[in-house]
């Protein structure tokens, strides 16, 4: 590190791992840590706990999956709350969890740039106030870091408003608009779905093929059916009976314009990491034409769109809903274990530790529960090599450990069995 940066950024290390983001993902893993005794250092680029929570949904969402399949490690939800969590349910949850391990992230910290040091051993974290340095770096800011904004010709030349689902808030600022929405996911049908409550007109635009899954089937989830179904049974077979549930409850949406990909929903979901669809009304409003179903676009004009079959329309304003990324390599120098699109080379279940003392959380596709999977793990690991150094420490100032050495006043406790 230079002299110059010396002189500008004040110098901390950090005795345990610092982990960058202050998302589910980690809070998740500085809970693990705290539980076994090893403290860290969150840093935070923004001013709150799950940023992406608080500050980029929109006001109606809720938590797609039952809650037991969301939950933290170390915390279940309360009791009272429902099946499917409201998103501000949702952030008292993580802030209670925050509390109860006296998790307290440096906020306001943007991180610029880290790498690791091969001649010192540790990994350094320039923020835009200081330079952090640990033996371990966490990863945790997921897949959802930033906006996904496409590139569609012409997007620029709209007079209208354009705003991605990250800004978007509720369908009253839209009441009584020609919507068109670009994206067809989980966000795209219930911002669509939220639109229509507002007495608007949603178009929808649907690029590429989707399952959509009825989120509840006779008041059992969906998603806690395939789970169990797979205990026992080959994911393809449980592939086929999620799509019959689906065409027993929702009809052959390919008529609706929307294909069903070749490969099985969860089958889709492990290679790809394209998540189905869980429909919580949506269908029902395609079905009676007040959701409707556009092809591709084409290009957008100043005041409406072209698609590629032919079609041109006016619209009021346009959504985006077209996802997020990670935005890893903005900031993780010279590192080869990540992909160019920010994500783990190594797939889900191996994809939690790199070298040198990297890990990384929220990257497996799998939402909350790939987060406590990948969370335990890397407590786990930096627990077992924080307790080796410090025996190889031992060891080199007293030799190798012999009843004839050992006492019980050479023996050092440390807070590392919690369990």
């Amino acid at each position: 590190m230079s002299s110059c940066l010396e002189e500008k950024h004040s110098r901390i290390f950090v005795t345990g791992p610092i982990i960058v983001g202050a998302g589910p993902s980690g809070l998740s893993v500085a809970a693990c840590l705290s539980n076994r005794g090893v403290p860290s250092v969150i840093l935070e680029r923004t001013d709150c706990l799950a940023s992406l929570w608080q500050k980029r949904t929109y006001d109606r969402l809720k938590l797609h999956l039952p809650k037991h399949f969301c939950e933290l490690p170390l915390m279940k939800f309360p009791r009272n709350f429902p099946r499917y969590p409201s998103k501000q349910q949702f952030i008292s949850y993580v802030e209670s969890y925050a509390a109860r391990f006296n998790i307290k992230p440096v906020f306001n910290q943007t991180v610029e740039k880290a790498e690791f040091d091969v001649a010192s051993g540790l990994w350094t974290v320039k923020t835009q106030d200081a330079v952090y340095s640990s033996t371990w770096l966490v990863v945790a800011t997921g897949e959802n870091a930033e906006p996904v904004i496409p590139d569609i010709p012409g997007l620029k030349k709209f007079t209208g408003p354009v705003v991605h689902t990250s800004a978007y808030k509720s369908g009253s600022e839209f009441a009584n608009r020609k919507v068109l929405v670009v994206g067809c996911g989980n966000s795209g049908m219930e911002v669509c779905l939220d639109l229509c409550r507002y007495n608007s007109l949603p178009h929808m635009v649907v690029r590429n093929s989707v399952h959509v899954l009825p989120r509840d089937f006779f008041g059992l989830s969906s998603f806690g059916i395939a789970m169990t179904l797979l205990k026992w049974f080959p994911l393809k077979l449980v592939d086929n009976l999620l799509l019959l549930l689906a065409y027993l409850s929702l009809g052959n949406t390919d008529r609706l314009g929307l294909r069903r990909p070749k490969t099985g929903p969860i089958e889709l979901k492990n290679v790809t990491g394209k998540t189905p669809v869980l429909d919580v009304g949506a269908i029902s409003l395609i079905q009676s034409g007040q959701i409707r179903v556009m092809q591709a676009v084409k290009e957008i004009t100043k005041k409406g769109a072209k698609f590629v079959n032919g079609q041109e329309m006016e619209f009021d304003s346009i959504i985006l809903a077209t996802g997020y990324k990670s935005n890893v390599p903005y900031w993780l120098k010279d590192n080869s274990f990540f992909t160019k699109e920010g994500m783990p080379k190594t797939p889900f279940p191996n994809g939690w530790k790199g070298e040198n003392g990297l890990y990384t959380v929220g990257f497996t596709r799998r939402g909350l529960l790939g987060t406590a999977f990948d969370a335990v793990k890397i407590a786990e690991d930096i627990r077992a090599s924080l307790l080796d150094a410090l025996t190889d420490h031992w060891m080199k100032m007293n030799g190798p450990l012999s009843s004839s050495n050992v006492c019980s006043s050479h023996i050092i406790h440390f807070d590392f069995n919690k369990s």
